[in-house]
Parts: structure tokens; sequence; C-alpha cells
């Protein structure tokens, strides 16, 4: 029943839900507003002297907290700026209640999820997002704790990955409206390290920013290997995310099935959406992947006479006419 003080020079306060029935501690701490981060009927009585907001989530490792960060900030930064005092609390103040505290010290001071729990450990050592949370934090930070989280780029491709797992879980195929493809929502860079395009036509399929890392599980023992290889040398596929080009396969609803080239129709990969095991071992998820022996790396041109990533001219392979800079003069020409 602790009503402890976050360290530091702002009146925030953690705990449990029998907290709220310390009323003389509760004014004695100066506190104005309470959050309430839990899914369980409350007793309004408790809480007529408070601006008081609730945020309905379990403590579950797949529950989405991420996507109540700002209007929980916003909600604790109002009542610190009127001059009182927050009390955040869950049912038992360890695991709801620390991840909005954390994610309010995270965006109010550039911490880090680590040094925002230390923090709040100080006051209240039983703290302790859950997994899920925990990662949750870890995407906030990465993300430079947004004020708009739904519309930034990793947050819309984490609930994507979720959206799979769930499919997963299901042993169903993602709804096709659910699909993200992922070169409708992010912009080609123009320093792609290479290209990869259909042996057969020549068509360009994807660029090395769409790659999906992974960790290759087997080594390559043979005394002629290389001592220190790329990972995507020891792998037979390259892994990728959804593209646009892929939509008409993809979006049958089928668990696996086999890409091919959108302009000559070869068979250059195929998917499957609970997953595929690479040649190097590791499992991919979802795995859709282009064959190494159906297509072709190219390395990157920069590109000439065209915006920044569209390959045209050079890119092309197309030969350009010389610059003005590089033209040798035509005689009488000079003064014209």
């Amino acid at each position: 029943m602790a009503l402890d003080r976050v360290p530091g020079e702002l009146k925030l306060y953690i705990g449990g839900l029998f907290t709220l029935r310390r009323k003389e501690a509760l004014k004695a701490a100066g506190i104005t507003h309470v959050l309430s981060v839990l899914r369980l009927p409350l007793d309004e009585r408790l809480f007529e002297r408070f601006d008081h907001m609730v945020v309905e989530v379990d403590d579950v490792d797949d529950e989405n907290l991420l996507e109540h960060f700002a209007a929980c900030n916003e909600f604790i930064q109002r009542g610190l700026e009127g001059g009182g005092g927050v009390f955040v609390h869950c049912v038992m103040g360890k695991s709801r209640s620390s991840t909005v505290m954390s994610a309010f010290l995270m965006q109010r001071h550039g911490l880090t999820r680590e040094e925002a729990l230390s923090q709040i450990q100080q006051a209240r050592p039983i703290c302790e997002p859950n997994e899920g949370f925990w990662k949750q934090l870890e995407l906030y930070h990465d993300m430079a704790t947004p004020k708009n989280v739904d519309e930034h780029p990793a947050y819309q491709r984490w609930l994507y990955q979720r959206e799979i797992e769930l499919s997963r879980a299901c042993g169903q195929a993602p709804e096709a409206e659910k699909i993200r493809f992922e070169d409708e929502h992010v912009h080609a860079q123009a320093g792609a390290e290479f290209e990869m395009r259909c042996r057969k036509c020549r068509r360009q399929l994807a660029t090395s920013q769409y790659l999906l890392p992974h960790t290759p599980r087997q080594q390559n023992t043979s005394p002629l290997a290389s001592p220190n290889p790329s990972p995507l040398t020891l792998c037979s596929h390259y892994f990728l995310d959804p593209l646009s080009w892929m939509k008409s396969e993809l979006e049958q609803g089928k668990l696996e099935g086999r890409l091919e080239c959108p302009k000559c129709r070869a068979n250059v990969g195929k998917y499957a959406w609970q997953g595929m095991q690479c040649s190097c071992g590791e499992w991919v998820v979802p795995g859709i992947s282009l064959a190494k022996g159906r297509v072709d790396e190219v390395k990157s041109r920069p590109s000439v006479g065209g915006a920044a990533g569209t390959g045209v001219g050079m890119g092309m392979g197309i030969r350009m006419p010389p610059s003005e800079a590089g033209r040798r003069p035509v005689a009488g020409q000079g003064n014209l």
C-alpha cells in the first residue's frame, strides 16, 4: 500500500491499487492527477477528488501498451504543469505502472529504458515491466519517443509483425488488407548496396534495403572457405519484406506458394507465412525469399540525370552524352 515517490524534482508517485485508500497520504503528497493502468472495475468514489485517466490493458506480453504512451505522457505532463502530484498505478504497482512511468521519463529526460527503470526502482524495487512491455520500451526509444506513435514507420512495422504472429498462431495467412508492402511505405534509398534482378529477363525485383537480416546457425568448416564469410554467402536465398510486385500472389490467402517474375513469369522464389528455414539453418518468419540461383546480384550504380535512387541513365546501362563540362570545344563556336 506504499505511495512511492520517484527520485527527482518532479512530483511523480507510483504504487498499487490499494494505495488509493490511503486518502491522507495522497493528500499530504499533493496528488491531483491519478493514472490507472489496468482492466478492472473501479470504485469511482476513490477518484472524486482527482483528475482521473484510465488505460484499460492487461498485464500480458502481447498487450499493446505502446499505443497509449503519448496520451499517458500528456496526462502526466498536464498534472505536473498544474503544480500538483501525479500518481500512476496498476494492481500491484509492478509492471504496467512502471512501464508507463518509464516511457514518461524517457521522453521527458531522454533516458534509455534501463536508466528510466533504474530511477523508478530506487523508490520501488519491485517494479519490473513484463517481457512484452520491456520490448515496447526498447522500440519507443529506437523511435526517439515520438509524440505521434501511430504514424511512425517502425511502429507500423511492429504492428504488422504482430499481425503475422497472430496469423501464424491461427494457422492462417494474414488478411490481404493487413499485409504491409514495404516499398509502398519506405522511399527507395539511393545508397542501396546492390540490386536483385531476374536472371532470365533482367527485371529488377528488389534492392538490398529490403533484405531481412538473419544470423546463420551453421558455419562452413571447409578448409577452402573464407575465414570471415559474409552471412549472405552461407545462404541460398535472399529473404525480403513483402514488395508490391508480389501482391497478386500474397493476397490470395495461401499459407505458402511460389513467386514469379512479374515480367517474364519465371519462377524466382517462394514464400511461407509460417516461416522458412534457410540453408544456413536459421528460421526466418515470415519466409519470403528469392532463390540465389534464379536471380543475379548487381551492384547499384549512382543515378545520372534522374532523381536519386531512380537509376535513370547510368543506372539503366544507357550511355549518356558527355556533359557540358567535359565536351571538347568546336572550332569557331567559342564566342557563340
